[in-house]
């Protein structure tokens, strides 16, 4: 059964345009920027990409945990990183693809153990264009132009896997023949740095090493930034709530949390606890909610009466020593008895 650290996020974007889709040929100026959204039935819902809350998190991990990247190669219209998994935590963690020829020992895939949604708006929104115009040059005319932006809170889950982390394989299954003996041969003094053990079925890391990763990665959620349009808007994208547990399964329990009431955001703790008695034996550690004060206080209440609340053998805590980070940091500190050896 695998071991997943399983999180619920909840972003506020009160005057924002995280993410742009480009310019948009049907509005009124040529210089139009809008921003991505989907449509369910006649309701348009703005969101974030996947890719880009990635983004942000890989620059979040370089900048505060000095992750060293894996850097890009490029061949006529196609990019790949080293798919060096033993230097780089980045192509461990995130994952990669380096398709070569059978000369170069063929394909490799790794599929990303950290796995995230988009991040969408809870409630439909109507988006507002703001016009503008560039009008500092001395002669000509002023050159229009207009983006738009919303206001909202956006929801997402993601997952990391437990067992994947700093574990690679050499078999032909998709997505998990993450080496091959060119590349071994290639990263043979990585291999040797990184004290990695070569198993029958798979090359893994150090223990420290992987807890370490895992930890890392989990550990700079309450600092990630990033956005479109910060010298607007200046967005603050760290989580505003967060919900997470390990979970002895693949499944994600905590996906339907959020909900549209009457055209407010809202968090749904009556489905929370119904998932958590579902699937108490499940849970591999106590289920840990961190919640900024300011953001959505009309859950203060119902989030205090769950704090220590038993669901089998283990608790809901609640901002610990209120405060959010603490949460994230007690979290963090549970997650090496749950790296296999």
């Amino acid at each position: 059964m695998s071991k997943n650290i399983i999180g619920f996020i909840l972003i506020d974007a009160p005057y924002s345009a995280l993410n742009n889709a480009g310019s948009d040929a049907g509005e009124r100026t040529e210089n139009t920027i809008s921003v991505k959204s989907i449509r369910k039935g006649k309701d348009i819902y703005p969101y974030i990409s996947a890719q880009a809350l990635r983004y942000w998190w890989r620059e979040t991990l370089e900048k505060k945990c000095s992750w060293e990247m894996s850097p890009i190669e490029r061949e006529t219209k196609i990019a790949f990183t080293q798919a060096n998994p033993f230097k780089y935590p980045d192509d461990d963690v995130f994952g990669y693809m380096r398709a070569q020829g059978k000369s170069d020992g063929g394909t490799v895939t790794r599929l990303s153990p950290l796995k995230n949604s988009p991040l969408i708006s809870i409630v439909p929104n109507q988006m507002t264009s703001d016009f503008g115009v560039m009008s500092r040059q001395k002669e000509g005319d002023p050159v229009p132009h207009e983006h738009q932006f919303y206001s909202t809170v956006m929801h997402g889950i993601f997952s990391l896997d437990l067992e994947s982390v700093g574990i690679f394989l050499e078999n032909y299954k998709t997505g998990q023949r993450h080496l091959n003996d060119k590349l071994v041969q290639k990263h043979r003094d990585s291999i040797e740095k990184s004290g990695a053990v070569k198993t029958e079925n798979d090359y893994r890391l150090p223990k420290d090493e992987r807890t370490k990763r895992v930890t890392e990665a989990i550990s700079v959620l309450p600092f990630i930034s990033g956005g479109a349009k910060s010298a607007l808007h200046l967005t603050d994208v760290t989580p505003k709530l967060l919900v997470m547990t390990i979970f002895n399964s693949g499944n994600h329990i905590f996906m339907n949390l959020a909900k549209n009431d009457n055209g407010q955001p809202k968090v749904n703790i009556c489905a929370l606890e119904q998932v958590l008695t579902d699937y108490a034996d499940y849970l591999a550690t106590d289920v840990y909610i961190a919640r900024r004060v300011g953001f959505m206080d009309e859950l203060e209440e119902e989030l205090v009466s769950l704090n220590e609340k038993a669901f089998g053998t283990k608790k809901v805590i609640y901002n610990m020593d209120g405060s959010f980070n603490k949460t994230v940091e007690t979290f963090t500190q549970e997650i090496a008895t749950s790296i296999p050896e």
